[in-house]
């Protein structure tokens, strides 16, 4: 038989496209299936539960009864709810720039090749993969006003014993200190990539035209490195959002609500003070936020981006 027979016979035995798309199809659900369910079951569920329940002045154990709006009315007299608001948005406005400008420095310092580079690569990623729940005993230990290690410290150079985590007016500066040193070495990490990726040729080039390092940073690998900008920008806003697991671990909110955040607050409303339709509502109010401000920073950053 010849070839083009053989062909021809092939052809014919082969399943029509409209049979080998619905295999390709199933096959494709077989495994994104499962992970389907999860995300059901585990995500959306959830949240239309929660949307729902925030419509209701359910304690989680009786049903309730529907209140309309007014849990979403009652938040503009709740001086808590401003507090925590207050300390959410003070974490993220110094949390944010710090993380990235001191990430993509920490970052450019890394990517040299010096003896050892990859255990001071490893330092600085460990406290981000450290337990918070572990980080936030020690530092209740490190930062205590009377037993701490800082304080011993400080009365071993005859300085003042502050406060810290005891002192209302320092306790939430000292909790977003934590926060940066136990968060930014994921900045580190993904702004390393991105700087490795940048072209061999394009800073030779740079170099050739006699940029110094300080040119070279703001011209070539400030630019190179924006996606990744954007992307630290929009996860660590929504890291700092939910914070919640250094404050649960070392000053539960106080003194005074000094260091309740969002989430915290959230979380006593529904747990502590049995009032979980209320809980819902602020949970919701924090989701809106969230969602504004990071249309916004994808917008104001897709603007700038094609200004540039």
């Amino acid at each position: 038989m010849s070839t083009t027979a053989v062909r021809a016979a092939g052809a014919g035995r082969a399943r029509p496209p409209d049979r080998r798309r619905l295999g390709d199809n199933v096959a494709g659900w077989s495994f994104a299936g499962p992970a389907t369910l999860v995300i059901l079951g585990f995500s959306l569920v959830p949240m239309a539960w929660a949307l729902a329940l925030s419509f209701t002045d359910s304690d989680l154990m009786t049903p309730g009864r529907n209140v309309g709006l007014d849990n979403y009315r009652a938040l503009s007299a709740d001086p808590v709810f401003f507090k925590a608001l207050t300390n959410t948005g003070l974490l993220l406005v110094l949390y944010i720039p710090a993380s990235l400008i001191t990430g993509l420095l920490v970052a450019v310092l890394l990517n040299r090749k010096v003896r050892g580079i990859g255990f001071y690569r490893t330092c600085f990623l460990v406290p981000y993969i450290v337990s918070a729940t572990a980080t936030g005993l020690l530092m209740g230990y490190i930062f205590d006003r009377d037993f701490g290690l800082l304080n011993g410290l400080f009365v071993q150079l005859g300085l003042p014993v502050q406060g810290l985590l005891s002192d209302p007016s320092q306790a939430m500066l000292v909790l977003t200190a934590i926060f940066f040193w136990t968060r930014f070495g994921f900045a580190v990490v993904i702004y390393l990539a991105a700087i490795q990726e940048i072209s061999k040729e394009v800073m030779e080039a740079a170099a050739i035209d006699g940029a110094g390092r300080w040119a070279t940073f703001r011209h070539v690998i400030v630019p190179s490195v924006r996606p990744m900008t954007i992307f630290l920008g929009v996860w660590g806003t929504i890291d700092a959002l939910q914070f919640f697991d250094l404050v649960m671990t070392t000053t539960k909110g106080g003194p005074a609500n000094a260091t309740v955040t969002i989430v915290y607050y959230v979380w006593q409303l529904a747990f502590t003070f049995n009032t979980a339709g209320y809980g819902a509502a602020v949970a919701y109010t924090l989701f809106a936020g969230t969602l504004v401000l990071i249309v916004a920073g994808l917008v104001l950053a897709r603007r700038r981006g094609a200004a540039g």
